[in-house]
């Protein structure tokens, strides 16, 4: 079996982590390559499932250690990468890799793996929606919320980089989509959706698909 990866990037709060736990339990061949970060552990969050917590030190020391795949410090001393040890036991399992990394890190890992890769970025319908998003979860103060949303139009400039843009208006559809092009790329069919390439964005937010490279 030719071994590919499959890449979910996004701005935080656009939902790609719900997309991907939705994915996971749809019986495509993936299994998901859990991140490190040095960023604290949320209430509902298991160290060894949804993330490897460091501290910043250590993370500093893997890095040091040339244990990552890629790595990004996102924020001052909010560290996130991908182990290399991730990578070799999920290859030992004989599944896919899946990613559910940032921006700046999906598109490492897209240039390290090639046509063997399939980078898909999540997008928001707009800016402000994305706001609510972010309102609605209830974890940022009003100085982190504007922190966010700036990163957010930066990484949102990196959107036609990947290989398809996945706009986040209806949850159910944007899983059905993602789980749609997927499986094509999996099984190394096109993707769907090929007439709308280059076309999305969040002020366009209708129009979903690959882009054109």
């Amino acid at each position: 079996m030719e071994n590919k990866v499959v890449i979910l990037s996004a701005p935080s709060g656009c939902g790609k982590t719900t997309i991907l736990q939705a994915l996971m339990k749809m019986g495509l061949p993936l299994e998901f390559s859990i991140s490190a970060t040095s960023r604290p552990k949320r209430a509902n969050e298991e160290d060894g499932k949804d993330y490897y917590f460091f501290t910043p030190e250590q993370f500093q020391e893997k890095i040091r250690q040339q244990a990552f795949l890629e790595w990004n410090e996102v924020y001052t001393n909010q560290f996130y990468g991908t182990l290399m040890s991730e990578i070799e036991r999920i290859a030992h399992n004989g599944n896919h890799v899946i990613f559910d990394v940032d921006v700046k890190g999906g598109l490492s890992i897209k240039e390290r793996f090639g046509k063997s890769a399939l980078a898909i970025f999540v997008m928001p319908p707009s800016l402000e929606a994305l706001r609510e998003r972010l309102l609605h979860r209830g974890t940022e103060t009003p100085e982190s919320l504007e922190k966010r949303l700036q990163r957010a139009g930066y990484e949102i400039s990196f959107s036609k980089q990947f290989d398809y843009v996945l706009v986040n208006d209806d949850l159910e559809k944007a899983i059905d989509e993602a789980y749609t092009c997927i499986l094509s790329f999996l099984e190394g069919k096109e993707m769907p959706g090929s007439d709308n390439a280059g076309k999305s964005g969040p002020n366009n937010p209708e129009k979903s698909g690959p882009n054109s490279l």
